[in-house]
């Protein structure tokens, strides 16, 4: 145990750049979950029901409202990620990144300020729009995070790294769910008690508008557009090495021989690009598929209709479902900080989302059973028992479905066809997110406990396509992930599946090694590297220099 604290600590001081930087680009997805824990404790304000007229309405047409506002942020959301393809392929990563922290500053101030000094109507249209305007913002955030982080990432920790998207997430669901319960507890009901937990969610979009100017753009982007001497800084900076270091200058080039042919797509041709062969269209399919399934686990219908679910679980009161909410934020949080630290590297992605998904199963069957032996609210032993099960869920969310889709997704993917595989899985999770808030208070009030069984169904089939179709990738550099798909898929994944040569028999699929072997041209990269060094040392007495170029583009090319 102290070697591995010892070798962690190591580890953080290492790459404390690249954890800085993970720290940076994150923060924007605080927001995101500031966002989604926010609002279904505001519209819970007995004095935001009253500031806009919700009160005197009939039961549909306040669940109405409550689904509009909710949906509107998705509907954002979707444009948001969808549009990140273009911004972030011809401005880069870090300006992209920069307009969607304004982009949600601008959305939260006028949500803030809805109906000051105007009518109702006109303050439900500013309220509508503002909402939307947040989920552009962002929309470009998660589109544009789970990519930027793994392409700056040092592998040995790009899980880690990426998966402080979900340690973020959960910062931000827990942090909006006590804002949340404060307010509700010590600011008498007015404006200001349902203003004031808006006016707070601009802190973390403020944060990322101060940190990500100090932070490099990602070595792909600017390898993509021949910047590489910048790349060169931009790696020596991350792994805290000199530009001239061979690590270095290897990894450009690997980085390099990836995009040989490839460099600045335009729009439409990386979404054609998707379908050229059937290992890519799998490759760039997996992120969606992952972002689907991590939305029907039900963990959003949760996160948004919180207080309704523990209400209707025996809470009597606004207060006391916010406080329960809040402990189901607090509990995500510390969970996610756990797995980070201790799981996900060592177990992997696919054990993780394995046993996530069955754990979430189990949870969502044990609640729909409860709900469907008593359907009254009162308290009984069993009350208890489905109170900790929403908590467990919750920890078995975080250990896998939480935050590995975004790993996975952003590992699977090619180099040249990231940024639009991961727009389209973020505008699934953006999609999905809409239809699954739009569709839970429907399923609640006519399935009732149906609506658990479902979740825990779906949760069980995750678990299964994780167990049969996804092959390990923990440890692999970005560029030689692509191995992983090339051969004996479903082979691969039992291989790597916890008991799963069991189904195998003598069966093996061909290893990484062989197959990149076999695919490696003539001269592979690092014999190039080694080339190209010994030039650049014959003709310059200080050692191997990036200044020209065209020697390693004709090389690659070669």
């Amino acid at each position: 145990m102290a070697t591995t604290l010892k070798r962690e600590l190591q580890d953080i001081i290492q790459y404390r750049n690249a954890y800085f930087l993970a720290f940076s680009a994150t923060t924007g997805y605080v927001c995101f979950g500031w966002e989604i824990g926010l609002i279904g404790g505001v519209l819970a304000l007995p004095s935001f029901q009253e500031y806009f007229g919700l009160l005197s309405e009939s039961a549909s047409a306040h669940a109405s409202f409550n689904g509009n506002i909710v949906s509107v942020l998705q509907a954002g959301g979707l444009f948001g990620a969808l549009s990140s393809t273009y911004f972030s392929g011809r401005f880069g990563r870090k300006p992209a990144l920069l307009a969607s922290a304004v982009i949600y500053i601008v959305g939260c101030i006028i949500q803030a300020t809805a109906g000051i000094g105007m009518s109702l109507h006109v303050g439900l249209k500013v309220l509508y729009f503002s909402r939307f305007l947040v989920g552009v913002g962002v929309g470009l955030m998660s589109a544009l995070v789970p990519s930027y982080v793994p392409e700056c990432a040092p592998r040995a920790i790009r899980g880690r790294c990426t998966g402080c998207i979900e340690l973020a997430v959960g910062l931000g669901n827990m942090l909006a769910f006590w804002i949340n319960y404060s307010v509700s507890i010590n600011i008498s009901p007015g404006q200001i008690q349902w203003r004031l937990p808006i006016i707070v969610q601009i802190i973390p979009g403020a944060l990322l508008l101060l940190l990500m100017p100090f932070q490099p753009e990602s070595p792909r982007w600017l390898v993509e557009h021949g910047r590489y001497e910048e790349a060169a800084a931009a790696l020596a900076y991350i792994a805290r090495k000199d530009p001239s270091d061979d690590a270095i200058l290897l990894t450009l080039g690997e980085i390099r021989a990836d995009f040989v042919g490839k460099r600045k797509l335009p729009l439409l041709t990386q979404f054609r690009k998707m379908g050229e062969s059937k290992v890519i269209a799998l490759r760039c399919i997996i992120p969606s598929i992952a972002t689907f399934f991590q939305q029907w686990s039900g963990t959003n219908a949760i996160n948004y209709y919180s207080p309704q679910i523990f209400a209707g679980l025996g809470f009597s009161t606004t207060s006391s479902t916010l406080f329960a909410t809040g402990i189901y934020g607090v509990v995500k949080f510390v969970v996610t900080c756990i797995t980070l630290a201790f799981v996900i590297e060592s177990w992997g992605r696919k054990r993780t989302l394995i046993y996530s998904g069955l754990g979430q199963c189990l949870m969502m069957l044990w609640i729909g059973g409860y709900a469907a032996v008593h359907p009254n609210q009162d308290v009984v032993p069993a009350t208890y028992v489905s109170i900790v099960a929403i908590y467990l869920f919750g920890v078995f969310f975080c250990l896998g479905w939480g935050f590995t889709p975004f790993i996975l997704g952003s590992e699977v993917a090619p180099g040249h066809l990231r940024t639009a595989a991961m727009a389209l899985a973020s505008g699934t999770t953006w999609l999905f997110t809409y239809v699954i808030t739009q569709i839970t208070p429907i399923m609640l009030d006519h399935i009732t406990y149906g609506t658990y069984l479902v979740f825990g169904v779906a949760s069980f089939i995750m678990a299964v396509w994780a167990y049969i179709f996804i092959p390990e990738t923990t440890g692999y550099p970005l560029e030689d992930i692509k191995y992983l798909f090339e051969r004996d898929i479903i082979v691969r994944s039992l291989e790597d599946a916890p008991g799963g040569r069991i189904f195998l028999g003598k069966r093996r699929a061909v290893s990484v090694e062989e197959l990149k072997a076999a695919d490696t041209l003539a001269t592979s990269p690092k014999e190039i590297f080694e080339e190209l060094k010994s030039q650049s040392e014959e003709e310059s007495p200080q050692g191997p220099s990036l200044g020209n170029s065209q020697k390693w583009e004709d090389a690659l090319i070669i």
